[in-house]
Order: C-alpha cells, then structure tokens, then sequence
C-alpha cells in the first residue's frame, strides 16, 4: 500500500488554517514550507513573520489583557474544557497532521493527542483554584494576606517534537492563571500549532488572548518581544544552548523564565529486575516518538549479571521494529525530523564504534528518501565517547555495564543534565536509595513512561529552571502578592 502525504483530506476544513493569527484574525501568507519528513516533500507553506508582526502580536495580547485578567476563573475553566472537548472530537486529525509533519508513527501521535488535550481538561480544573493564603506574624503586629496574580503577558516557545502537548502545557496554565499569549511553534511543525488555535476560537478563546507567529527570524522576532516591557513571562521548550541565550536575553528586562531544556537519561537496570518488564519499560522510555524526546532513555547502564540478556532482548525487539511513514498505520519507528539530525545520529554512533562500542542492530542511515535512521542497539560503549555525553535525540540505545550501586549512580550523574531517570529492581527500597542519590528532576522506577499532566515536570542542572503541569504549573504564570493587613 502506498501513502500519500495530504493534509487536504480531514472532515474539517477549519483544520487547514495556516497563517499568523494575532488579535483573532488569520493572517495569510507563505514563505516558510512545513516538509513531510519522510519524503522531504511541501506539505504546506505558512508565513514568515517579521519583527513588526511580532510587535502587533504583543499589541493584541495587551488589547486583550486587561479583560482577560478579570474574566471569572469558572468562565476562564469552561473555555479550558470546551477546548479540550473540541481537540478529543478532531483527535484522529489531529493526529494525522502530527504524523505528517513530524513523522512520528500514528500511534506515538495518537497518545500526544490524548496526552495534549490532558493540560486543557487539568488546567480547566486548577483555573478555579488558584491559592491564596491568610496568617497571623509571628510578632502578632498584623496579619499577612498572600494572593496571587496573573504574570502579564508570556512568550510560549515550543518544539517540533511535541507540536501539540508542548503548546498545551504552556498555554493552559497561562490561560487558567489569567495571563495573554504569544505562540511562537517550531518552523518544522507549526500546523499542528495552528490547528489547534483554530479550535481554541471555536472553544470561545477571546481575540488577542492566544496569539501564534511563525518565523524564520526567531532569535530576531523573540529579542524584540522579550525587549518590549509589557512582556512579563517566557516559557521555553528546547535545547540547552539555546535556552542559555535566552535566558541572557530576558535578563536584559528582567523576564521571569521557565525553562524545559535538553536532557540525557540513564536507565539503571539491577540484577535483581523483571527482565521482560524491564524491555517493556527500556522501549517504551527509548523509543517514544523514534527517541526524539528530551526525557528519552539515551545511557542504558546493565547490571553484570543481566547485562547480556538484556542486550540479547532490546537487540531483538529493536531490531524488529517496522520503519517507515508515521501516517503508514503499520509505522512503528517513522523518520526523523531533518537530515541534519539523521547526520547528527550518524556522527554519535559511528564516534562510538570507532572507539570500541558494537551494534547489535542499526548502526548507519537507511539509503533512499527521507530521514530515516534504523533502531539501533550499542554494548561496549565507552564512557569517554560523545554519544555519552551528548543527548542523542534518535533511536539509539547505548548499552553500559556496571557492578555495584555506587558505580551505578556516579555513571548516572556524570552529565550536566538533570531531567529524568529511570530505575528498575524488584527491590523498591534499593530503587529509592538509587533514586535519591540521582541528581534529576523525574523519576521512573519500574515504569518507563513518568509525563503526566497532574505532575510536576521540568529538571535540575543544565535541564531547566521551573515545572510545568501538576498543581505548581500555574504559579509559573502567576506573581504572590503580599499585603500586610491591619484590622
């Protein structure tokens, strides 16, 4: 069977919307094309925003502030939910437009979706309870009254390998704590961006209060924003290096950050493990979305005793994966973004050969179109290769063998990363003992997939600054308030 790539074939036209959409209007235009990543064909092109439609962008979040600000906290979480309803009805859609865009095979999409829609449904909820808090000083001199306010207006920064959730997680808490905002989606995949925007106006999203541009000047069109002073927040998703460019950026006005940076995952399997459970666990934290995830297992450090069985079974379930287009419904690994990041793959995992490592499976690019790298399993990895050092952001699994627990959590904790972990033993009181000797923000133990809206998401060292989802979320979005109360 042959797949096509088309996004003209959804049930909703509304769907195909692709323009700057500031102050509630589509902006029309092209100038930057949006490929298929599996055949490097055109699948749309969306405009180019300039400096100045930036500045207009942040003109209609200051329009739509004031109003916003005071809309009731129930009015504010009905919109939350009826957007969420509005994405779970154009689910399938939606999940076919991620899969074009990004390539990510159909089901991977398919629980984005879900997993999306989830920040609209939990920040619908948390919109009508935002914390507030009332107490006696110590001294007994007066009373202390503690509210909490909306930031102002934030930058929303996202990448390509999450169009959907990333956007979700950022938008519905500012929405729910009352702040206005600037969308800016990732070049390679906006139109899962603009999609959903469309079904925020259908869900009653006020003009002005969600703004979306797409650009090919972004550090240009984000300085400006971040320069203007009615921008009082930016949340970002993406790589390190950038990260520390912006975070110097916003310095310059004082904008608050939240930052959701790069990261490099150990996966600590003891002797004492489930091994199948353990293969379950290594696919799953692995290979969601092909490996292009910030909280992808990339270090698999093997207990000796288990460390042969284990590479005998991810050697063979990898090796079995079917790759091809994520819209192919048979797609289990779809390709990778660009061919720039099929070159990087490529560099980390022949760098690891050349000093002594061995592929089980994999191990150099797939020849013909698109941007496909084969699920691949390294042993014998040297600890001083770069594909230890680097976050691989691909299906490669690189195997290491370690003895005791304290070897354990020192290979675990040298990187400068901090985001996630993962832990496996039937032993729970060791897996806790490891657990808080590893310098990291999230945790699996015996689980291989830890993201979940009601949970506190971000990490530690060079992975970010700040949490996103779960109870905290919305205090990224908001500013406490203190007011020293005599009566």
């Amino acid at each position: 069977m042959t797949f096509q790539a088309n996004i003209s074939g959804y049930a909703d036209p509304a769907l195909h919307t692709h323009g700057l959409y500031i102050g509630g209007e589509w902006h029309k235009g092209g100038g930057i094309p949006v490929l298929d990543p599996s055949t490097g064909n055109v699948l749309a092109e969306v405009p180019d925003a300039s400096v100045e439609d930036a500045l207009r962008a942040v003109d209609a979040a200051e329009a739509a502030a004031a109003g916003w600000r005071v809309t009731p906290a129930r009015h504010r979480s009905e919109i939350l939910r009826r957007w969420f309803q509005l994405m779970t009805q154009h689910a399938e859609e939606l999940a076919m437009l991620i899969a074009l865009e990004n390539g990510k095979a159909l089901p991977d999409a398919r629980g984005e979706v879900a997993y999306a829609t989830e920040f609209f449904r939990w920040y619908a909820e948390e919109a009508t309870r935002i914390p507030g808090e009332y107490r006696h000083t110590p001294s007994g001199s007066h009373n202390i009254l503690v509210d909490h306010e909306p930031i102002g207006i934030a930058v929303l920064i996202t990448p390509w390998n999450f169009p959907a959730a990333m956007a979700t997680r950022k938008i519905g808490p500012a929405l729910a704590a009352g702040c206005t905002v600037i969308l800016k989606p990732a070049s390679e995949t906006p139109l899962t961006a603009y999609a959903m925007v469309r079904l925020g106006e259908e869900a009653g999203v006020p003009p002005g209060v969600v703004n979306v541009l797409t650009t090919r000047n972004p550090s240009g069109v984000t300085n400006a924003m971040l320069a203007d002073p009615r921008v009082r927040k930016l949340s970002f998703t993406g790589s390190t290096g950038v990260g520390r460019i912006l975070l110097a950026e916003a310095a310059k006005s004082v904008v608050s950050c939240s930052m959701e940076l790069g990261g490099n995952a150990p996966f600590l399997v003891f002797d004492d493990s489930d091994l199948e459970a353990a293969l379950d666990g290594a696919m799953i934290a692995k290979m969601r979305n092909a490996g292009e995830a910030c909280t992808a297992a990339n270090r698999f450090y093997v207990q000796a005793g288990i460390h042969d069985a284990f590479v005998a079974g991810l050697t063979a379930r990898m090796a079995a994966l079917k790759i091809g287009p994520g819209y192919d419904p048979a797609t289990q690994c779809g390709p990778m973004i660009t061919q720039n990041a099929v070159r990087k793959i490529d560099q980390l995992v022949s760098n690891a050969i050349e000093l002594g490592a061995r592929a089980t499976t994999g191990g150099t690019p797939l020849a013909g179109t698109g941007n496909f790298y084969p699920p691949t399993v390294l042993e014998n990895v040297p600890t001083n290769s770069a594909i230890a050092r680097e976050e691989i952001f691909g299906p490669v699994a690189a195997v290491y063998k370690f003895e005791c627990e304290e070897d354990a959590i020192r290979l675990a904790n040298d990187t400068e990363y901090g985001l996630a972990a993962y832990i496996y033993s039937r032993d729970l009181k060791r897996a806790m003992r490891v657990g808080k000797g590893i310098e990291t923000g999230m945790l699996g133990i015996n689980r291989g997939l830890m993201s979940d809206p009601a949970a506190p998401f971000g990490g530690v060292k060079q992975s970010g600054l700040g949490r996103e989802g779960g109870v905290t979320g919305i205090l990224e979005f908001m500013e406490a308030k203190y007011y020293a109360v005599e009566f």
